[in-house]
């Protein structure tokens, strides 16, 4: 693996941009048509709780089932208790990142059969695949650092990108068996991970600090370094980072975070349209160009306060999809408490649809709705595309947070355990 390359050579590698093939939302593994009969869902971590949420993929969003993704606690609680680093590590998630809670589920994907789910867990620094008929764990992988965080699976459905978000490194493991087959070096802090459409990249964005408190923009440099790495998804090797900093401050925003936080491409995988740091809206950056070509910014919650410091782990808005054909995009409204559908050609925004701490924005599987998680609520809520309303809420567990599409086998009602 060749060492980091720090922030002034990032210029060099954009000329390497039109030889990446941007990547296209991967919403869950691809069904395995050899097994049996599957049945699409989605699955709704609560991370607070520990816990999943499985419910139907669209209409009425019901339930099917429920996960307990951490069935090892008492065993892994025993392990951190025995070591005073872990201890302190395990606390200052508790503390920080938590809000004074425990992160048991970040992330989760199905596996192709629709046998088990992967789950990353926070607080105990792990992957771990659960057998959805059993409820027991079939592998356990932990983590560089002491932290695991979003993940992505790979189109083919067998292979796991996990970021380590303390060991600044990103895992690539194989689905079925836990396996590490590869991994990368990031910038600080990784966070989020997508596949390209067609398998052979893998792009982490990473956001540095977001629990300290020197928030004013002249202090954003103490943030960490924080880039967009995209890899060979074969080798693991370094293609191309992209510094956001650079482009937000050729079109005159140097006081905007370059911490970008969730993001979705278009269909043509021409476009990626993020979040950064303590920013209401959005930003759309021409691939091709290597250029940010528009900027949209939200409304905001007059109840909302402009104190920095109060963001929760500084992200004003944190969830953004995209509907399939590309022509509207979802944004989750975290501090200002409401969820809307922008028009993707005007950037014109619809209805501000009150929710309750948003955390994150998918598409359900008929393509027709946003889904928001309500961490505030306790409930996911689905917003239809083409009216920008409400159509149901659907309550759930303790700080939902990632949801994600993903494939259960026919008739699948919950875990034994």
């Amino acid at each position: 693996m060749p060492a980091f390359r720090p922030r002034h050579l990032c210029s060099m590698a954009a000329a390497l941009v039109l030889a990446v093939t941007a990547p296209a939302t991967v919403a869950g593994a691809a069904p395995d048509s050899s097994a049996a009969a599957l049945r699409e869902v989605m699955f709704v971590g609560n991370n607070w709780e520990g816990t999943a949420d499985v419910i139907t993929s669209s209409g009425d969003f019901a339930k099917v089932g429920r996960i307990n993704v951490i069935p090892d606690k008492d065993q892994r609680m025993a392990e951190i208790n025995a070591d005073p680093i872990r201890w302190i590590a395990f606390m200052t998630i508790r503390n920080s990142v938590g809000e004074g809670h425990d992160q048991f589920v970040d992330d989760m994907y199905s596996t192709p059969d629709g046998r088990s789910v992967v789950v990353s867990r926070p607080s105990f620094a792990d992957v771990v695949s659960i057998d959805l008929a059993t409820g027991s764990i079939n592998w356990r992988f932990p983590v560089s650092g002491y932290r695991s965080d979003h993940m992505a699976v790979s189109p083919d459905g067998k292979r796991v990108a996990v970021s380590a978000s303390t060991g600044n490194t990103v895992h690539v493991l194989d689905i079925v068996t836990g396996k590490q087959l590869g991994s990368f070096a990031t910038g600080d802090k990784p966070h989020e991970n997508i596949f390209s459409n067609d398998g052979k990249y893998i792009w982490n964005m990473s956001i540095g600090d977001v629990n300290t408190a020197t928030d004013a923009p002249w202090l954003d440099w103490t943030k960490g370094n924080r880039l967009i790495t995209v890899v060979d998804a074969t080798t693991y090797k370094q293609v191309k980072v992209i510094d956001m900093r650079q482009r937000l401050d050729a079109i005159g925003l140097k006081d905007y975070s370059d911490a970008v936080r969730p993001t979705v491409f278009s269909p043509d995988e021409s476009k990626l349209y993020f979040q950064v740091s303590f920013f209401h809206g959005f930003f759309e950056y021409d691939i091709a160009t290597d250029k940010i070509t528009r900027t949209k910014t939200l409304p905001k919650n007059p109840a909302t306060s402009d104190d920095r410091t109060t963001f929760v782990n500084d992200s004003r808005h944190h969830g953004i999809s995209m509907k399939p054909d590309g022509s509207k995009l979802c944004v989750a409204g975290t501090m200002d408490d409401y969820a809307t559908v922008v028009d993707r050609a005007t950037l014109q925004e619809g209805p501000l649809v009150p929710v309750a701490k948003p955390y994150w924005a998918t598409v359900s599987g008929d393509g027709k709705s946003c889904v928001v998680s309500e961490s505030g609520a306790d409930q996911i809520t689905a917003i239809d595309f083409a009216t920008g309303k409400k159509t149901v809420s659907v309550p759930v567990g303790d700080h939902p947070q990632r949801v994600r599409l993903g494939h259960v086998t026919a008739g699948w009602t919950g875990t034994a355990s």
